[in-house]
Protein backbone atom coordinates (compact mmCIF):
# COMPACT_ATOMS: atom_id res chain seq x y z
CA UNK A 1 0.00 0.00 0.00
CA UNK A 2 0.97 3.64 -0.84
CA UNK A 3 -0.46 7.04 -0.02
CA UNK A 4 -1.44 10.07 -1.59
CA UNK A 5 -0.52 12.48 1.32
CA UNK A 6 -2.88 15.22 2.32
CA UNK A 7 -3.94 17.77 -0.10
CA UNK A 8 -1.02 17.91 -2.40
CA UNK A 9 -1.81 15.40 -4.80
CA UNK A 10 -5.99 15.26 -4.12
CA UNK A 11 -6.36 17.22 -7.31
CA UNK A 12 -5.10 14.44 -9.26
CA UNK A 13 -6.30 12.01 -7.90
CA UNK A 14 -9.97 13.76 -7.92
CA UNK A 15 -9.66 13.64 -11.50
CA UNK A 16 -8.51 10.37 -12.16
CA UNK A 17 -11.71 9.23 -10.14
CA UNK A 18 -14.25 11.06 -12.50
CA UNK A 19 -13.07 9.26 -15.21
CA UNK A 20 -12.62 5.65 -13.30
CA UNK A 21 -16.03 6.38 -12.06
CA UNK A 22 -17.08 5.79 -15.66
CA UNK A 23 -15.65 2.70 -15.64
CA UNK A 24 -14.34 2.53 -18.85
CA UNK A 25 -17.21 0.93 -19.97
CA UNK A 26 -19.53 1.09 -22.73
CA UNK A 27 -22.59 2.77 -20.70
CA UNK A 28 -19.57 5.53 -20.03
CA UNK A 29 -19.16 5.60 -23.84
CA UNK A 30 -22.67 5.85 -24.82
CA UNK A 31 -23.28 8.73 -21.79
CA UNK A 32 -20.96 11.05 -23.76
CA UNK A 33 -22.22 13.84 -25.25
CA UNK A 34 -20.69 16.91 -27.59
CA UNK A 35 -20.15 20.03 -26.32
CA UNK A 36 -22.07 23.09 -27.04
CA UNK A 37 -20.88 24.26 -30.78
CA UNK A 38 -17.28 22.14 -30.97
CA UNK A 39 -17.03 18.56 -31.70
CA UNK A 40 -15.57 18.52 -27.82
CA UNK A 41 -17.16 14.79 -25.80
CA UNK A 42 -18.82 15.39 -21.83
CA UNK A 43 -19.10 12.61 -20.22
CA UNK A 44 -23.27 12.63 -18.91
CA UNK A 45 -23.61 12.41 -15.11
CA UNK A 46 -23.83 9.04 -13.84
CA UNK A 47 -27.26 8.81 -12.25
CA UNK A 48 -25.87 7.20 -8.82
CA UNK A 49 -23.33 9.79 -8.38
CA UNK A 50 -25.96 12.60 -9.14
CA UNK A 51 -28.43 10.38 -6.46
CA UNK A 52 -25.77 10.62 -4.15
CA UNK A 53 -25.12 14.72 -4.88
CA UNK A 54 -28.98 15.07 -3.91
CA UNK A 55 -29.26 12.84 -1.28
CA UNK A 56 -25.97 14.94 0.85
CA UNK A 57 -28.27 17.86 0.60
CA UNK A 58 -30.93 16.92 2.73
CA UNK A 59 -31.15 18.49 6.13
CA UNK A 60 -31.62 14.64 7.23
CA UNK A 61 -27.84 14.61 7.00
CA UNK A 62 -26.83 17.51 8.96
CA UNK A 63 -28.99 16.07 12.04
CA UNK A 64 -27.39 13.98 15.01
CA UNK A 65 -23.52 14.25 13.79
CA UNK A 66 -20.57 15.01 15.28
CA UNK A 67 -16.63 15.47 13.73
CA UNK A 68 -15.73 12.11 12.39
CA UNK A 69 -13.60 9.90 14.43
CA UNK A 70 -9.75 9.33 13.45
CA UNK A 71 -9.48 5.46 12.44
CA UNK A 72 -7.36 3.06 13.97
CA UNK A 73 -4.81 3.29 10.89
CA UNK A 74 -3.78 6.74 11.74
CA UNK A 75 -4.10 8.63 8.23
CA UNK A 76 -4.34 11.71 8.23
CA UNK A 77 -7.55 13.05 7.98
CA UNK A 78 -7.51 14.11 4.03
CA UNK A 79 -5.38 11.31 3.13
CA UNK A 80 -6.35 8.60 0.10
CA UNK A 81 -5.20 5.25 1.18
CA UNK A 82 -3.95 3.81 -2.42
CA UNK A 83 -4.05 -0.32 -2.81
CA UNK A 84 -2.46 -2.05 -5.57
CA UNK A 85 -4.84 -3.79 -8.12
CA UNK A 86 -3.84 -7.12 -6.47
CA UNK A 87 -4.53 -5.96 -2.89
CA UNK A 88 -7.99 -5.36 -3.90
CA UNK A 89 -8.05 -7.97 -6.34
CA UNK A 90 -7.37 -10.53 -3.16
CA UNK A 91 -9.95 -8.81 -1.05
CA UNK A 92 -12.80 -8.58 -3.47
CA UNK A 93 -11.88 -12.77 -3.39
CA UNK A 94 -12.23 -12.91 0.42
CA UNK A 95 -15.32 -10.98 0.13
CA UNK A 96 -17.06 -13.51 -2.77
CA UNK A 97 -15.85 -16.60 -0.82
CA UNK A 98 -18.24 -15.56 1.95
CA UNK A 99 -21.72 -14.52 0.33
CA UNK A 100 -23.90 -15.85 -2.26
CA UNK A 101 -23.20 -12.67 -4.33
CA UNK A 102 -20.60 -13.05 -7.16
CA UNK A 103 -18.57 -10.05 -5.78
CA UNK A 104 -16.42 -9.61 -9.17
CA UNK A 105 -14.18 -6.69 -9.75
CA UNK A 106 -13.58 -4.84 -12.73
CA UNK A 107 -13.29 -1.37 -14.12
CA UNK A 108 -16.63 -0.37 -13.44
CA UNK A 109 -17.38 -1.63 -10.06
CA UNK A 110 -13.27 0.05 -9.70
CA UNK A 111 -15.18 3.54 -10.45
CA UNK A 112 -17.84 3.24 -8.02
CA UNK A 113 -15.52 1.86 -5.25
CA UNK A 114 -13.76 5.39 -5.75
CA UNK A 115 -16.71 7.02 -6.10
CA UNK A 116 -17.92 6.06 -2.29
CA UNK A 117 -14.09 6.18 -0.85
CA UNK A 118 -12.96 9.06 -2.13
CA UNK A 119 -15.73 11.62 -4.19
CA UNK A 120 -18.36 11.13 -1.88
CA UNK A 121 -16.19 10.22 1.65
CA UNK A 122 -18.08 12.41 3.72
CA UNK A 123 -21.45 11.31 2.51
CA UNK A 124 -20.06 7.41 3.19
CA UNK A 125 -18.85 8.40 6.38
CA UNK A 126 -22.12 9.51 8.08
CA UNK A 127 -23.80 6.35 6.19
CA UNK A 128 -21.51 4.33 8.29
CA UNK A 129 -22.91 6.01 11.25
CA UNK A 130 -26.45 5.71 10.25
CA UNK A 131 -25.59 1.93 10.08
CA UNK A 132 -25.23 1.93 13.53
CA UNK A 133 -28.53 2.97 13.87
CA UNK A 134 -30.49 0.76 10.59
CA UNK A 135 -28.23 -2.47 9.76
CA UNK A 136 -29.17 -3.99 13.35
CA UNK A 137 -32.74 -4.09 12.45
CA UNK A 138 -32.01 -4.90 8.75
CA UNK A 139 -30.17 -8.20 9.55
CA UNK A 140 -33.14 -9.00 11.93
CA UNK A 141 -35.42 -8.89 9.33
CA UNK A 142 -33.37 -10.18 6.66
CA UNK A 143 -32.38 -13.29 9.15
CA UNK A 144 -35.78 -13.71 9.92
CA UNK A 145 -36.66 -14.20 6.28
CA UNK A 146 -33.29 -16.31 5.74
CA UNK A 147 -32.20 -13.73 3.23
CA UNK A 148 -28.32 -12.88 2.91
CA UNK A 149 -27.29 -10.16 5.19
CA UNK A 150 -25.43 -8.40 2.58
CA UNK A 151 -28.78 -7.20 0.81
CA UNK A 152 -28.94 -4.21 3.90
CA UNK A 153 -25.97 -2.87 1.48
CA UNK A 154 -29.05 -2.36 -1.23
CA UNK A 155 -30.77 0.92 0.63
CA UNK A 156 -27.00 2.15 1.00
CA UNK A 157 -27.32 2.33 -3.16
CA UNK A 158 -30.71 3.32 -3.23
CA UNK A 159 -31.34 6.29 -0.22
CA UNK A 160 -27.91 6.27 1.41
CA UNK A 161 -29.63 5.22 4.89
CA UNK A 162 -31.76 8.20 4.80
CA UNK A 163 -34.94 7.08 5.66
CA UNK A 164 -36.77 10.45 4.42
CA UNK A 165 -35.17 10.10 1.20
CA UNK A 166 -37.75 10.53 -1.65
CA UNK A 167 -37.02 10.36 -5.28
CA UNK A 168 -37.74 12.48 -8.06
CA UNK A 169 -40.36 10.27 -9.46
CA UNK A 170 -41.94 9.93 -5.30
CA UNK A 171 -40.35 7.16 -4.65
CA UNK A 172 -39.74 6.83 -0.72
CA UNK A 173 -37.59 5.25 2.18
CA UNK A 174 -34.92 3.59 2.92
CA UNK A 175 -35.81 0.92 0.08
CA UNK A 176 -37.37 3.98 -2.03
CA UNK A 177 -40.81 2.30 -2.64
CA UNK A 178 -43.56 3.55 -4.65
CA UNK A 179 -46.53 3.72 -3.52
CA UNK A 180 -48.61 1.79 -5.65
CA UNK A 181 -45.52 -0.85 -4.87
CA UNK A 182 -45.86 -0.10 -1.12
CA UNK A 183 -49.55 -0.93 -1.38
CA UNK A 184 -48.83 -4.24 -2.60
CA UNK A 185 -46.74 -5.19 0.45
CA UNK A 186 -49.04 -3.66 2.51
CA UNK A 187 -46.98 -0.40 3.45
CA UNK A 188 -50.04 2.26 4.35
CA UNK A 189 -49.93 5.59 3.19
CA UNK A 190 -52.55 8.29 4.84
CA UNK A 191 -52.65 12.24 6.01
CA UNK A 192 -50.89 11.05 9.06
CA UNK A 193 -48.81 8.55 8.25
CA UNK A 194 -46.71 7.28 5.37
CA UNK A 195 -45.18 3.60 6.19
CA UNK A 196 -42.61 3.76 3.14
CA UNK A 197 -40.47 6.13 5.63
CA UNK A 198 -41.06 3.42 8.17
CA UNK A 199 -37.53 2.14 8.60
CA UNK A 200 -39.09 -1.19 10.07
CA UNK A 201 -42.08 -2.03 7.91
CA UNK A 202 -40.44 -0.69 4.80
CA UNK A 203 -37.57 -3.65 5.20
CA UNK A 204 -40.45 -6.12 5.39
CA UNK A 205 -41.87 -5.41 2.90
CA UNK A 206 -38.40 -5.19 0.54
CA UNK A 207 -37.52 -8.82 1.82
CA UNK A 208 -41.31 -9.32 0.68
CA UNK A 209 -40.33 -8.18 -2.79
CA UNK A 210 -36.63 -9.47 -2.79
CA UNK A 211 -38.16 -13.01 -1.89
CA UNK A 212 -40.65 -12.82 -4.50
CA UNK A 213 -37.95 -11.93 -7.43
CA UNK A 214 -36.04 -14.39 -6.01
CA UNK A 215 -38.28 -16.81 -6.74
CA UNK A 216 -38.44 -15.39 -10.15
CA UNK A 217 -34.73 -15.13 -11.38
CA UNK A 218 -32.83 -17.68 -8.89
CA UNK A 219 -29.91 -15.22 -8.96
CA UNK A 220 -29.07 -12.96 -6.78
CA UNK A 221 -27.44 -10.47 -9.14
CA UNK A 222 -30.52 -10.35 -11.49
CA UNK A 223 -32.51 -9.99 -8.22
CA UNK A 224 -30.84 -6.90 -6.98
CA UNK A 225 -30.88 -5.25 -10.97
CA UNK A 226 -34.52 -6.22 -11.12
CA UNK A 227 -35.19 -4.26 -7.89
CA UNK A 228 -34.16 -1.49 -9.74
CA UNK A 229 -36.12 -1.72 -13.11
CA UNK A 230 -38.56 -4.32 -12.47
CA UNK A 231 -39.12 -7.71 -13.59
CA UNK A 232 -40.18 -7.27 -16.99
CA UNK A 233 -36.87 -5.21 -18.08
CA UNK A 234 -34.97 -8.24 -16.89
CA UNK A 235 -36.96 -10.91 -18.64
CA UNK A 236 -36.51 -8.59 -22.02
CA UNK A 237 -32.54 -8.29 -21.48
CA UNK A 238 -32.57 -12.14 -21.21
CA UNK A 239 -34.56 -12.82 -24.51
CA UNK A 240 -32.08 -10.10 -26.62
CA UNK A 241 -28.97 -11.75 -25.32
CA UNK A 242 -30.29 -15.17 -26.32
CA UNK A 243 -31.26 -16.67 -23.14
CA UNK A 244 -28.38 -15.80 -20.64
CA UNK A 245 -28.84 -15.33 -17.35
CA UNK A 246 -25.78 -13.73 -16.52
CA UNK A 247 -25.99 -10.42 -15.26
CA UNK A 248 -22.32 -9.07 -17.01
CA UNK A 249 -23.87 -10.80 -19.87
CA UNK A 250 -27.32 -9.14 -20.17
CA UNK A 251 -25.34 -6.29 -18.65
CA UNK A 252 -25.94 -4.18 -22.11
CA UNK A 253 -29.86 -4.99 -22.53
CA UNK A 254 -30.37 -3.30 -19.32
CA UNK A 255 -31.70 0.69 -18.62
CA UNK A 256 -28.72 2.62 -18.43
CA UNK A 257 -29.65 3.47 -14.60
CA UNK A 258 -29.67 -0.65 -14.01
CA UNK A 259 -26.31 -1.42 -15.83
CA UNK A 260 -24.34 0.43 -12.97
CA UNK A 261 -26.48 -0.44 -10.24
CA UNK A 262 -25.15 -3.69 -9.63
CA UNK A 263 -21.85 -2.48 -9.87
CA UNK A 264 -22.52 -0.02 -7.56
CA UNK A 265 -23.97 -3.09 -5.07
CA UNK A 266 -21.05 -4.73 -4.87
CA UNK A 267 -18.57 -1.55 -4.62
CA UNK A 268 -20.80 -0.85 -1.75
CA UNK A 269 -20.26 -4.09 -0.02
CA UNK A 270 -16.21 -3.98 -0.66
CA UNK A 271 -16.13 -0.17 0.94
CA UNK A 272 -18.42 -0.49 3.63
CA UNK A 273 -16.72 -3.85 5.32
CA UNK A 274 -12.93 -2.28 4.09
CA UNK A 275 -14.08 1.06 5.28
CA UNK A 276 -11.13 1.60 8.51
CA UNK A 277 -8.29 0.78 5.48
CA UNK A 278 -9.90 3.15 3.14
CA UNK A 279 -9.72 6.12 5.70
CA UNK A 280 -12.98 6.56 5.90
CA UNK A 281 -14.43 6.36 9.82
CA UNK A 282 -18.00 6.09 11.02
CA UNK A 283 -19.56 9.56 11.95
CA UNK A 284 -20.40 10.16 15.70
CA UNK A 285 -23.89 9.53 16.01
CA UNK A 286 -26.65 10.41 18.65
CA UNK A 287 -28.82 7.13 18.48
CA UNK A 288 -27.68 4.02 17.42
CA UNK A 289 -29.94 1.04 17.20
CA UNK A 290 -28.68 -0.22 21.33
CA UNK A 291 -29.85 3.28 22.49
CA UNK A 292 -33.75 3.17 21.09
CA UNK A 293 -37.10 1.69 22.33
CA UNK A 294 -40.18 1.18 20.69
CA UNK A 295 -43.80 1.25 22.54
CA UNK A 296 -47.01 1.05 21.21
CA UNK A 297 -49.07 3.87 21.66
CA UNK A 298 -52.86 3.75 22.78
CA UNK A 299 -54.36 6.78 21.90
CA UNK A 300 -53.55 9.83 19.61
CA UNK A 301 -50.58 11.66 20.58
CA UNK A 302 -48.89 14.75 18.78
CA UNK A 303 -44.90 14.54 19.28
CA UNK A 304 -45.09 18.22 20.62
CA UNK A 305 -47.54 16.56 23.77
CA UNK A 306 -45.01 13.88 23.97
CA UNK A 307 -41.80 16.31 23.91
CA UNK A 308 -43.57 18.24 26.70
CA UNK A 309 -44.53 15.30 28.94
CA UNK A 310 -41.17 13.04 28.64
CA UNK A 311 -38.96 16.35 28.56
CA UNK A 312 -37.32 15.05 24.70
CA UNK A 313 -36.82 17.19 21.60
CA UNK A 314 -38.74 17.50 18.79
CA UNK A 315 -35.72 16.94 16.51
CA UNK A 316 -34.88 13.39 17.93
CA UNK A 317 -38.53 12.53 18.16
CA UNK A 318 -38.64 13.71 14.38
CA UNK A 319 -35.37 12.23 13.94
CA UNK A 320 -36.42 8.46 15.18
CA UNK A 321 -39.72 8.86 13.78
CA UNK A 322 -39.87 9.76 10.23
CA UNK A 323 -42.62 8.03 8.79
CA UNK A 324 -44.87 10.27 11.37
CA UNK A 325 -45.98 13.26 8.15
CA UNK A 326 -47.07 15.67 10.89
CA UNK A 327 -46.00 14.69 13.82
CA UNK A 328 -48.97 13.35 15.12
CA UNK A 329 -49.10 9.26 16.35
CA UNK A 330 -52.67 8.49 14.95
CA UNK A 331 -54.76 6.40 17.35
CA UNK A 332 -56.39 2.94 14.94
CA UNK A 333 -58.65 1.00 16.54
CA UNK A 334 -57.38 -1.65 14.42
CA UNK A 335 -53.97 -1.77 16.20
CA UNK A 336 -51.77 0.67 18.30
CA UNK A 337 -49.31 2.93 16.57
CA UNK A 338 -45.74 2.78 18.10
CA UNK A 339 -43.03 5.31 18.50
CA UNK A 340 -39.49 5.13 18.84
CA UNK A 341 -37.86 6.74 22.16
CA UNK A 342 -34.63 6.59 23.77
CA UNK A 343 -34.49 3.93 26.00
CA UNK A 344 -34.72 5.83 29.32
CA UNK A 345 -37.37 7.90 28.09
CA UNK A 346 -38.79 4.43 27.03
CA UNK A 347 -39.74 3.24 30.44
CA UNK A 348 -40.44 6.52 31.30
CA UNK A 349 -43.79 6.54 29.27
CA UNK A 350 -44.79 3.04 29.94
CA UNK A 351 -44.78 3.99 33.69
CA UNK A 352 -46.90 6.97 33.15
CA UNK A 353 -48.66 5.91 30.20
CA UNK A 354 -52.25 6.34 31.75
CA UNK A 355 -51.14 10.01 32.81
CA UNK A 356 -49.97 11.18 29.95
CA UNK A 357 -53.13 10.04 27.97
CA UNK A 358 -55.21 11.48 30.90
CA UNK A 359 -53.27 14.61 30.69
CA UNK A 360 -53.27 14.81 26.49
CA UNK A 361 -57.42 14.30 26.51
CA UNK A 362 -57.06 18.16 28.11
CA UNK A 363 -54.78 19.17 25.32
CA UNK A 364 -56.67 17.42 22.41
CA UNK A 365 -55.77 18.89 18.75
CA UNK A 366 -58.18 21.16 17.39
CA UNK A 367 -58.93 20.86 13.44
CA UNK A 368 -57.33 24.63 13.10
CA UNK A 369 -54.28 23.26 15.17
CA UNK A 370 -54.23 20.56 12.52
CA UNK A 371 -54.28 22.66 9.50
CA UNK A 372 -51.57 24.63 10.64
CA UNK A 373 -49.36 21.51 11.12
CA UNK A 374 -50.25 20.60 7.42
CA UNK A 375 -49.09 24.51 5.80
CA UNK A 376 -45.79 24.27 8.37
CA UNK A 377 -45.69 20.69 6.57
CA UNK A 378 -42.54 21.00 4.13
CA UNK A 379 -43.82 19.76 1.10
CA UNK A 380 -41.54 18.46 -2.18
CA UNK A 381 -42.16 19.83 -5.39
CA UNK A 382 -39.97 18.88 -9.02
CA UNK A 383 -39.23 21.91 -11.25
CA UNK A 384 -38.05 21.23 -14.57
CA UNK A 385 -35.68 24.56 -15.81
CA UNK A 386 -36.82 26.24 -18.92
CA UNK A 387 -34.75 28.05 -21.62
CA UNK A 388 -33.69 31.28 -20.57
CA UNK A 389 -34.36 30.81 -16.90
CA UNK A 390 -31.82 31.30 -14.09
CA UNK A 391 -31.47 29.97 -10.07
CA UNK A 392 -32.51 33.41 -8.98
CA UNK A 393 -35.80 34.04 -10.83
CA UNK A 394 -36.68 30.33 -9.79
CA UNK A 395 -36.06 31.03 -6.10
CA UNK A 396 -38.22 34.05 -6.50
CA UNK A 397 -40.53 31.53 -7.66
CA UNK A 398 -40.96 29.58 -4.99
CA UNK A 399 -40.48 32.26 -2.12
CA UNK A 400 -36.78 30.92 -1.59
CA UNK A 401 -33.33 31.74 -1.76
CA UNK A 402 -30.56 30.66 -4.70
CA UNK A 403 -28.47 29.53 -1.56
CA UNK A 404 -31.14 27.05 -0.82
CA UNK A 405 -31.71 25.92 -4.07
CA UNK A 406 -28.08 24.95 -4.59
CA UNK A 407 -28.05 23.67 -1.28
CA UNK A 408 -31.22 21.38 -2.25
CA UNK A 409 -29.81 19.92 -5.37
CA UNK A 410 -26.03 19.65 -4.30
CA UNK A 411 -25.35 22.55 -6.99
CA UNK A 412 -21.49 24.11 -6.84
CA UNK A 413 -22.62 27.02 -8.82
CA UNK A 414 -25.57 29.05 -9.91
CA UNK A 415 -25.55 27.91 -13.77
CA UNK A 416 -28.71 25.67 -14.44
CA UNK A 417 -29.81 24.08 -18.08
CA UNK A 418 -32.86 23.90 -19.46
CA UNK A 419 -34.27 20.61 -18.94
CA UNK A 420 -32.34 20.07 -15.84
CA UNK A 421 -34.80 18.77 -12.61
CA UNK A 422 -34.79 20.52 -9.42
CA UNK A 423 -35.69 19.39 -6.61
CA UNK A 424 -37.54 22.76 -4.03
CA UNK A 425 -38.83 22.18 -0.42
CA UNK A 426 -41.53 24.54 0.18
CA UNK A 427 -44.40 25.43 2.49
CA UNK A 428 -47.87 24.10 1.08
CA UNK A 429 -48.85 28.06 1.82
CA UNK A 430 -46.05 29.23 -0.84
CA UNK A 431 -46.23 27.39 -4.16
CA UNK A 432 -44.64 28.79 -7.58
CA UNK A 433 -45.45 31.87 -8.47
CA UNK A 434 -46.51 30.61 -12.40
CA UNK A 435 -49.42 30.40 -14.88
CA UNK A 436 -51.41 28.37 -12.00
CA UNK A 437 -53.67 28.98 -9.26
CA UNK A 438 -53.45 27.46 -6.03
CA UNK A 439 -54.92 27.06 -2.88
CA UNK A 440 -53.44 30.78 -1.90
CA UNK A 441 -56.14 32.12 -4.23
CA UNK A 442 -59.01 30.93 -3.57
CA UNK A 443 -60.69 34.48 -4.31
CA UNK A 444 -59.92 33.62 -8.33
CA UNK A 445 -63.44 32.30 -9.53
CA UNK A 446 -61.46 30.53 -12.38
CA UNK A 447 -59.69 28.40 -10.44
CA UNK A 448 -58.04 27.07 -13.25
CA UNK A 449 -54.66 25.43 -14.01
CA UNK A 450 -52.01 25.68 -16.73
CA UNK A 451 -50.35 22.20 -17.64
CA UNK A 452 -46.40 23.15 -17.77
CA UNK A 453 -44.31 20.90 -19.20
CA UNK A 454 -43.83 17.49 -17.40
CA UNK A 455 -46.78 17.84 -15.27
CA UNK A 456 -48.67 14.41 -14.35
CA UNK A 457 -52.10 14.56 -12.32
CA UNK A 458 -50.20 13.50 -8.88
CA UNK A 459 -47.57 16.57 -9.35
CA UNK A 460 -50.82 18.65 -10.21
CA UNK A 461 -52.77 17.30 -6.78
CA UNK A 462 -49.54 17.80 -4.80
CA UNK A 463 -49.70 21.63 -5.89
CA UNK A 464 -53.42 22.75 -5.79
CA UNK A 465 -54.67 20.30 -2.97
CA UNK A 466 -56.72 18.96 -4.77
CA UNK A 467 -56.97 14.73 -4.89
CA UNK A 468 -56.47 13.50 -8.32
CA UNK A 469 -60.44 11.80 -7.83
CA UNK A 470 -61.80 15.01 -8.14
CA UNK A 471 -59.20 16.94 -11.27
CA UNK A 472 -60.15 13.53 -13.41
CA UNK A 473 -64.21 14.15 -12.45
CA UNK A 474 -63.47 17.76 -13.31
CA UNK A 475 -61.69 17.18 -16.92
CA UNK A 476 -63.01 14.22 -18.05
CA UNK A 477 -61.24 13.32 -21.11
CA UNK A 478 -58.69 16.31 -20.45
CA UNK A 479 -54.87 15.14 -21.57
CA UNK A 480 -52.24 16.84 -19.72
CA UNK A 481 -50.68 18.82 -22.97
CA UNK A 482 -49.00 21.73 -21.92
CA UNK A 483 -50.19 24.97 -21.99
CA UNK A 484 -54.20 23.54 -21.62
CA UNK A 485 -56.19 24.94 -18.58
CA UNK A 486 -57.71 22.40 -16.65
CA UNK A 487 -60.76 22.90 -13.34
CA UNK A 488 -59.71 22.85 -10.48
CA UNK A 489 -63.00 24.02 -9.53
CA UNK A 490 -67.10 23.49 -10.43
CA UNK A 491 -67.70 27.07 -9.65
Amino acid sequence: MRMIGNRTHIGLALSLVIVLACGFSKTAVANRVKGPGDSTQVLADDPIAANLDSLSALNFFEKGYDAVKSSNYNFKPDSIPVYSEKEIQDRFSKLDGQTPFNLEYNNVVKGYVDLYAIRKKQLTSRVLALGRLYFPLMEQILDRYKMPLELKYLAVVESALNPTACSKCGARGLWQFMYTTGKLYNLQVSSYVDERNDPYKETVAACEYLKFLYSMFGDWQLVIAAYNCGPGEISKAIRRSGGKTNFWAIRPYLPKETQNYVPAFIAVNYVMHYATSLNIAPSIVNATYFDIDTVAVHQELSFQQISSYLNVPMATLQYLNPSYKLGVVPYNSDGAYTICLPVSKAGTFITNEKTIYTLSRKDTLTSSQIMAMQESSPQVEYYRVKRGEHLSTIASRYHCTVRELKEWNGLASNSVEPGQHLTVYISRGHHANNNTTVASSKKNSKREYTVQSGDTLWHISQTTGISVATLKKLNPGNSLVPGTRIKLSSN
